[in-house]
């Protein structure tokens, strides 16, 4: 488990590219036959991946962590990008397939992951956050998230919002997930901009084709950079940071915070003419 720690504004707007990328871009997360964990120092949300393939993978437990099991005083949230898979939850299977929702409440112990096809393997991302108090562990079916249309063709922006892990959804204690689809000639996502100082983000982008790429936008409104980022990669947003992208065709990503609340409302918006 590979750990990041915070850096202040004042930081970020002197780094360069390379040190941007070290600091917050997520990549080789999913690598065939392995689980891959990274611990960020906002909120203390672990950002992982699993793709199991012709065997299960079971998840293992980190001295650093200081719990006697990964999930002793954490709960999970899990979405599958890939082909058809399977979670065990102490004893229990639940079958996972592409843009399904399990959330993996505190106290689960044993927690294993595996694909129906090894050809075509599952690929399972993984946030993880702190957590109080005992939420059942319960599947969603992306047919069950109640989508929510966004923006328009003329702005570039028409989207689908499904939400998995919120107030009104699946229940946790401080987890908020959920994914967003751009339609055929849509590439922005989130835009006009905000930021949500009593949340950090982390965005996974995928169903991003091999030859095309995505500007992901962070930093003070005022102070913006960007992260070039490829299929499958993920991006550590602190919560005084703005996050949007564009790409050059459409794509998908998952969304996920931790923080103070779970009000998907509370954000403070920043208008597009603010921007620098």
């Amino acid at each position: 488990m590979e750990q990041r720690y915070h850096n202040s504004q004042k930081e970020v707007k002197e780094m360069n590219t390379a040190e941007l990328r070290e600091q917050f871009l997520v990549d080789e997360l999913m690598v065939k036959g392995e689980i891959k964990f990274t611990y960020s120092h906002y909120d203390r949300v672990i950002v992982g991946g699993a793709v199991p393939t012709s065997g299960k993978l079971s998840l293992e437990n980190f001295p650093m962590l200081r719990a006697e099991y990964f999930l002793e005083r954490r709960e999970m949230g899990v979405i599958n990008v890939g082909g058809n898979g399977k979670i065990e939850v102490d004893g229990n299977t639940y079958e996972v397939n592409k843009k399904d929702c399990l959330y993996i409440g505190r106290g689960s112990k044993n927690i294993s992951f595996s694909s129906a096809s090894a050809d075509e393997p599952a690929l399972f991302y993984i946030l993880s956050t702190p957590a109080h108090k005992e939420y059942d562990t319960k599947l969603m079916k992306e047919s069950d998230a109640t989508p929510v249309t966004l923006g328009a063709a003329e702005t570039s922006n028409h989207r689908t919002i499904y939400k998995y892990i919120f107030a009104d959804g699946l229940q946790s204690c401080q987890l908020v997930m959920g994914l967003t689809i751009l339609n055929t000639g849509s590439v922005w996502n989130t835009m006009p901009a905000h930021v949500h100082d009593r949340r950090m983000e982390a965005y996974f982008y995928f169903d991003l084709a091999d030859d095309q790429t995505i500007f992901h936008f962070m930093g003070e409104p005022q102070e913006t950079r960007h992260i070039t980022i490829h299929n499958n990669e993920a991006v550590i947003s602190p919560p005084w940071s703005i996050h949007s992208g564009c790409g050059t065709s459409n794509y998908s990503f998952i969304w996920g915070m931790g923080g103070e609340n779970q009000d998907y409302g509370d954000m403070d918006p920043v208008k597009i003419t603010d921007l620098k």
